[in-house]
């Protein structure tokens, strides 16, 4: 078993400091907000003056946050329409970018190449499919557990004619599986995306939330939303990455790639351990370096 680390990305200036980011994410330098506000005026009540010059939103605002989103998607990928119900998860988008370009590299993806992924846990926000299809021409499969996620999002394929005929949604309707009852039968996947949840509890993701908003001395709210099984699960992200390598030698023969984002360090040994057990062939852990959030992909083949 070989364990590459590899880093192929340059450095994202400007006030922002998100660190190191590929080369192909669209989103390195500073957020425009003035071309922004232009390709998406529902924007424009959020955007202020910095202090010093500039122009910024309150990244502490969930509603800022959407609008942002909703403006980025809009600018740099084409879409005509995308919105979450409220309270659902609305992540940043430069991070889940740089997650598929990443996995682009990992492909040595070819122009006209067809490449079937699979994305669990897709969420209201459908972001790792649309960027794949925008960007690399790819097919997916998004599954998740809630109902109203995937009906947000397809109405979110249907008003977007370039996502149409690209993204198969899938609803999984026992929690304990990752694979089973999404794959089907004689499908084949090239990559396998998967954001897992952080936390362990419902409270503990809450206590997050009022640590964050202390530190952004704002009320109690999560700027990116959230909730539910988008947020935690029973043993939090550990258990359920190591759930999904466990279940992954079933699929093998499946998919070639599975992967998953790690946010905590510490639960990288135990994740090594599963997969040693299982057999597999090549793992590759792969840093996603955003600012002040430092986290990893580890990616596994059999």
């Amino acid at each position: 078993m070989r364990h590459l680390i590899r880093n192929t990305r340059v450095k994202w200036p400007g006030v922002f400091n998100f660190g190191d980011m590929h080369s192909a994410n669209k989103h390195r330098g500073t957020y425009n907000f003035k071309e922004l506000k232009k390709v998406s005026p529902s924007l424009t009540p959020y955007v202020r003056q910095k202090t010093g010059g500039g122009l910024t939103i309150d990244f502490a605002d969930p509603k800022a946050v959407k609008e942002l989103n909703k403006s980025l998607l809009k600018s740099y990928y084409g879409l005509r329409f995308w919105d979450i119900p409220e309270n659902y998860l609305c992540p940043p988008i430069p991070g889940r970018a740089e997650y598929i370009h990443i996995m682009a590299d990992l492909l040595e993806v070819k122009q006209d190449q067809k490449i079937h992924c699979l994305d669990i846990g897709t969420g209201a926000n459908l972001i790792y499919p649309i960027i794949g299809v925008m960007e690399y021409d790819w097919q997916f499969v998004a599954a998740d557990i809630d109902q109203k996620a995937i009906e947000n999002t397809r109405k979110i394929v249907k008003e977007n004619p370039q996502l149409q005929n690209k993204i198969d949604l899938r609803k999984q309707s026992n929690p304990r599986d990752i694979f089973r009852g999404i794959v089907k039968e004689g499908e084949y996947f090239d990559l396998m995306f998967c954001n897992p949840p952080f936390y362990e509890s419902a409270k503990e993701a809450e206590d997050a939330a009022q640590q964050k908003s202390s530190n952004l001395k704002t009320k109690n709210t999560r700027n990116f939303g959230g909730r539910g099984h988008e947020l935690w699960c029973p043993g939090g992200e550990k258990k359920f990455i190591n759930d999904i390598a466990f279940q992954s030698k079933f699929f093998k023969d499946q998919i070639k790639w599975f992967s998953s984002l790690v946010s905590k360090k510490e639960n990288l040994k135990d994740l090594y351990k599963t997969l040693k057990k299982n057999g597999v062939a090549e793992i590759k852990t792969l840093p996603l370096d955003l600012g002040n959030k430092k986290s990893r992909v580890v990616v596994w083949g059999y």
